[in-house]
C-alpha cells in the first residue's frame, strides 16, 4: 500500500484561483521586495566602507556595479593613461552578503502562491517563473546601464607624478557593467534561485513527473541550506563582537553586509582540511580576521589551511570541531525530515553527494581576483600604491574528496542519532520488522 504523503494528494483542478494568485502584479511585488532589500544591503556596506567620499557622485553608481557582481553579473575595468602610460585593473569577487539577501527573497517570493499545493503542472511553473524573469531582466537592464564610472589617479609629486606632469599623461581607470553577460547570467542566478528554492521547501508544489525525487533530494538540499545559514548567523554574532570590543565598527559592518558570507564559508571549508592558494600584494588586503591576510602576503603564492593558519593562532582547530556539529546537526535534520524506510547508508550517501555540491559552489563563488597597475615610461613600480594583487582560489578536487568523506561519516552518525525521530509524512510501515 502506497503511503499517504502531503506530495501523493491528487492535484487541484485548475482554474482560475491558482492563476489569479502569480500574476503580473504578484511578480512585480516580489521583484521591486527582492530589488529594494539587496540595494539596501548593497548601500549601507558601500557607506560603512566609505565609498561615499568617492568623487564625481560615483556611490550610486558603485551600488548598481555591486548589486549586478551580486547576481553574477559582468563588470569590466577600463584604464586610459594617454600614450606613454599604460593602467591594467581587473577584479572579480561576489559580495555574497547582497546576493545571499536576493536569494532568499526572491526565493520566498516565487515560492509564496504557490503555497498549499501538492501538485503543479510544468507550465504552470514555467509561466509563473516567467514572469518573475521577464522584469528581473529589466531591472538587470537598468542596473547594467548605471553601473559605468571613470575615476583620475593623482599621480603624486614623486618621480612618477613629475613625469606624468612632463608628458601631460593623466590617467583614468573606470569600470563598465557588461551588459550581455550581465543579463545571461543574471538570468541564470535567478533560476538556479527558483531551482532551490523548489528543492528546499517541502510544502512547494512540483510537477508530477519530478515526485519520485523529491525524498532522496529535498531533505538533503533543506540540510545544506540550513547549514550555510547557520554559518552567516555564526558569522554575524562574531562580527558584532568584534565590532563591539576590537574597534573599527565601521569596518567590520562593512564586511558583514558585503561579504559575510565570503568569509564564513571559506572558514567552512578550510575547517573541513581544504586548502585555498592565494597571495596578498600592494594595498590590498583580506578584511578579517587579520590572520589571513598575515598568511597569503608572502613573495610567493601561499596555501590558506588549517596548518597554516594554526601556525599564527592555535585557536584555528576549533574550526574542526564547529564543522563536525554543524554537519552532525545537519545530517541529524536531513535524516529527520527523510521518510522512515530510508536506511543509514542511503542518508551517508545522499549528505556525501549534498555536501560535495554545496562545497563546489562555495568554491566557485568564494574565488577572489583583484589586480591594477599603472606604468609610465616602464616606471609602473616606483612609488607607493601604484601596483597591487589579490587572489584567493581553491584546490577543487581535494576539497570536494574532503567533503565527501565527511558526509559520509556525518550521513550516517546522523541517521544513527534520528532513528527514534520520525514526523508527518512517514511510511506506515514504520513498525515493520
Amino acid at each position: 500500500m502506497s503511503p499517504q504523503t502531503p506530495s501523493a494528494q491528487p492535484a487541484p483542478s485548475s482554474g482560475a484561483g491558482p492563476a489569479a494568485r502569480h500574476g503580473w502584479l504578484q511578480a512585480l511585488v516580489a521583484v521591486l521586495a527582492g530589488l529594494v532589500l539587496m540595494t539596501v544591503v548593497a548601500a549601507l556596506g558601500l557607506w560603512a566602507s566609505g565609498a561615499t567620499d568617492l568623487p564625481d557622485n560615483a556611490y550610486p553608481r558603485v551600488v548598481a556595479a555591486t548589486l549586478v557582481t551580486a547576481v553574477g553579473g559582468t563588470i569590466e575595468l577600463t584604464g586610459d593613461a594617454g600614450a606613454i602610460a599604460e593602467t591594467k585593473a581587473g577584479l572579480t569577487v561576489i559580495p555574497l552578503s547582497v546576493t545571499l539577501t536576493g536569494a532568499l527573497v526572491l526565493g520566498a517570493g516565487f515560492l509564496r502562491p504557490l503555497r498549499h499545493r501538492a501538485v503543479a503542472g510544468t507550465a504552470e511553473l514555467a509561466g509563473w517563473a516567467g514572469r518573475l524573469a521577464v522584469l528581473w531582466l529589466l531591472v538587470l537592464i537598468g542596473l547594467a546601464l548605471a553601473a559605468r564610472q571613470n575615476f583620475t589617479i593623482d599621480l603624486g609629486d614623486g618621480t612618477i607624478g613629475a613625469i606624468g606632469d612632463l608628458f601631460g599623461a593623466t590617467p583614468e581607470v573606470g569600470f563598465k557593467a557588461s551588459v550581455a553577460p550581465t543579463l545571461v547570467f543574471g538570468v541564470l542566478w535567478l533560476a538556479g534561485v527558483f531551482v532551490i528554492a523548489l528543492l528546499v521547501s517541502r510544502g512547494a508544489p512540483l510537477p508530477a513527473r519530478l515526485l519520485r525525487f523529491q525524498e532522496s533530494v529535498r531533505p538533503a538540499a533543506y540540510a545544506m541550506v540550513i547549514l550555510l545559514l547557520v554559518c552567516v548567523g555564526l558569522g554575524v554574532v562574531i562580527g558584532l563582537v568584534v565590532a563591539a570590543t576590537r574597534g573599527h565598527p565601521a569596518e567590520t559592518f562593512a564586511v558583514m553586509l558585503l561579504g559575510l558570507p565570503n568569509v564564513v564559508w571559506l572558514a567552512f571549508t578550510i575547517g573541513l582540511g581544504a586548502t585555498w592558494n592565494g597571495r596578498v600584494d600592494g594595498p590590498f588586503g583580506l578584511p578579517m580576521p587579520h590572520v589571513l591576510d598575515e598568511v597569503l602576503r608572502t613573495p610567493d603564492v601561499s596555501a590558506l589551511n588549517l596548518g597554516s593558519l594554526a601556525d599564527y593562532d592555535g585557536r584555528i582547530w576549533w574550526l574542526v570541531v564547529v564543522d563536525a556539529v554543524l554537519l552532525l546537526g545537519a545530517a541529524f535534520l536531513m535524516a529527520a525530515r527523510s521518510p522512515a524506510r530510508t536506511r543509514a547508508w542511503q542518508h551517508s550517501v545522499r549528505l556525501a553527494v549534498a555536501l560535495a555540491l554545496t562545497v563546489l559552489m562555495i568554491c566557485l563563488l568564494g574565488r577572489i581576483s583583484a589586480h591594477y597597475g599603472l606604468s609610465i615610461l616602464g616606471l609602473g613600480d616606483i612609488g607607493g600604491g601604484l601596483k597591487g594583487e589579490l587572489f584567493l582560489k581553491p584546490r577543487i578536487w581535494g576539497a570536494l574528496g574532503l567533503a565527501v568523506l565527511w558526509g559520509l561519516v556525518a550521513g550516517f552518525l546522523g541517521a544513527l542519532l534520528a532513528k527514534g525521530v520520525r514526523r508527518r509524512g512517514e511510511v506506515g510501515s514504520t513498525g515493520r520488522r
